[in-house]
């Protein structure tokens, strides 16, 4: 493979920093730097073309994603429930098809005749941005440089910048691996690699230890339409301004973080801690919302499709006609869930205070310990008799097959003794 121009799937760090020249050094093309902010924040952002364009890109395209991903990624993921191993809410996972998504779209515009990332061979980004490659833009070859190099530890990649004059923030003391957007931001590497250790006190940034939390609990309300956040303690907001907001609020009060040894896609566990304040609160009252707004059947079904859900977007499996028909499905259910949930902040810890909905299913008339004409108890007998049938009918059918192991033991052994009886008496 010649390329002549490749775009690269570029974000400033270390890994995507030394592909540049190394792209270069290795296949003599230019480099078409394709960045896409989804919130990561200015700090990553500044100066990210002149970086780019000093470590040798020809070109530098940096995308506002920013309400793209909210609202058609990040508030899919909240409909659906998706969250991986319990813990995980997918911060990660789920913008890796837009960014990937957007490289190809600048591919196709430029003119470029091959893709690259850097994601290491071990990971499971490498298969969530190729799989959107091979969805979107099939026939473009794609460069893997961690698949190719000779680079095999971050130590190596550090040297590596060195000698070719590129600026990164990492070093030898502070090698901590973080990918941060709008939603969450994650660490891994160093200290983290070993489970045995506790996650260092200093990874933490985006909320505080729940020791140093305020004192005073905080209460918020979370509105939502169709099952979409949109409003915060009544004041409707855009979808990136409302999660930056949330952002703030759950993260001094030390909401959000968790510590999981995980299964990556590409067979081995991993360790990773992750901060996820806002999308912590958002995912909770959704929770709260479905349990008033859908019925039992439904909700159960639903619980059973988010698992499959959260695996496809950890699986880097977006751009599939599964996933576009269990959001269908996840969209429809949603149709009743709008309504105000009410949380109570404090210490790290979320409790539900109040839920409201107009759809609610909610019949205090039925539910209340007081007895209303709504509800006949004396219905209760018939509903017991229909279910308990199959069960009353194996428990008769099972004392009945025992009762006869039993006789039937009984004869045997009294067979046995009167044969014992009638033989005769040995001679001596």
């Amino acid at each position: 493979m010649k390329p002549k121009k490749v775009a690269l799937a570029y974000s400033g760090g270390l890994d995507t920093s030394i592909i540049i020249p190394w792209l270069k050094e290795n296949y003599h093309c230019e480099v078409v730097a394709v960045c896409g902010d989804i919130g990561q924040g200015d700090e990553e952002l500044a100066g990210l073309e002149e970086k780019a364009r000093k470590t040798g890109a020809s070109e530098v395209h940096i995308a506002d994603l920013r309400e793209e991903f909210v609202t058609e990624y990040l508030w899919r993921v909240v409909r659906a429930g998706g969250v991986y191993e319990e813990k995980y809410l997918l911060g990660t996972s789920i913008a890796r098809p837009l960014l990937a998504k957007k490289q190809v779209e600048v591919a196709l515009e430029t003119g470029c005749d091959a893709l690259a990332h850097g994601c290491t061979g071990k990971g499971n980004d490498q298969v969530r941005f190729e799989l959107t490659y091979k969805a979107l833009a099939p026939d473009l070859p794609v460069i893997a440089p961690w698949r190719e190099w000779s680079i095999v530890s971050r130590e190596d990649a550090l040297d590596y910048a060195a000698k070719h004059y590129v600026p990164v923030s990492q070093s030898t003391k502070k090698i901590y691996s973080r990918d941060r957007n709008i939603w969450h931001i994650s660490h891994e590497g160093g200290a983290l690699e070993d489970p045995a250790n506790a996650a260092p006190e200093e990874i933490w940034m985006l909320t505080k230890n729940p020791r140093n939390a305020p004192d005073k609990p905080a209460e918020i309300t979370i509105g939502f339409e169709k099952g979409a956040p949109v409003s915060l303690d009544g004041h409707k907001m855009s979808g990136v301004a409302l999660l930056e907001k949330l952002n703030r609020l759950g993260g001094e009060h030390g909401i959000g973080r968790i510590d999981l040894v995980e299964n990556r896609f590409v067979g081995m566990k991993s360790r990773g801690c992750y901060e996820t304040p806002g999308g912590t609160l958002i995912m909770v009252a959704h929770r709260e919302l479905e349990a008033l707004t859908l019925d039992k059947n439904t909700l159960h079904y639903k619980q059973r499709l988010a698992l499959e859900y959260a695996e496809m977007v950890y699986n880097g499996l977006w751009f599939t006609p599964l996933r576009e028909a269990l959001d269908a499905f996840f969209e429809k259910i949603s149709e009743t869930s709008t309504g105000d949930i009410t949380l109570r902040l404090y210490k790290g810890n979320l409790e539900p205070v109040s839920r409201k909905s107009p759809y609610s299913l909610y019949s205090l008339d039925i539910a209340s310990f007081t007895m209303g004409a709504s509800y006949d108890q004396k219905d209760a007998r018939g509903f017991i008799n229909l279910i308990g049938l199959p069960i009353q009918v194996r428990a008769r059918l099972e004392k009945s097959l025992t009762k006869a192991a039993s006789a039937e033991n009984s004869s045997s052994q009294a067979g046995k003794s009167a044969t014992h009886k009638s033989k005769p008496a040995s001679r001596a």
